[in-house]
């Protein structure tokens, strides 16, 4: 088994931080992750967090997509990371 962690990361164009917070919120993936956190930062970012458990590091996996380019300032970012210290108890769902 590999924790495959997907981080998403956009910053909303001026004054719409709170749209795409909502617009990120409202995105559903075709398969529920063991755990999804989302997060809020200065310079009206926005950071999605996922946790999978797959059969190796570069399964394909659901990823959120790209919001409306009105919506955002530059481009979504996207990186992968594998798990070296999952716990099942980490991951609680939340």
């Amino acid at each position: 088994m590999t924790v495959v962690t997907l981080m998403w990361e956009a910053r909303a164009a001026s004054g719409r931080g709170g749209e795409l917070l909502e617009w990120a919120r409202a995105q559903t993936l075709g398969t529920a992750p063991l755990r999804r956190e989302t997060f809020r930062a200065p310079g009206e970012r926005v950071l999605v967090l996922t946790w999978w458990e797959t059969d190796g590091p570069d399964d394909e996996l659901p990823e959120l997509p790209d919001p409306d380019a009105e919506l955002v300032g530059r481009p979504v970012h996207r990186w992968r990371f594998q798990s070296l210290d999952f716990s099942g108890a980490d991951f609680t769902g939340g």
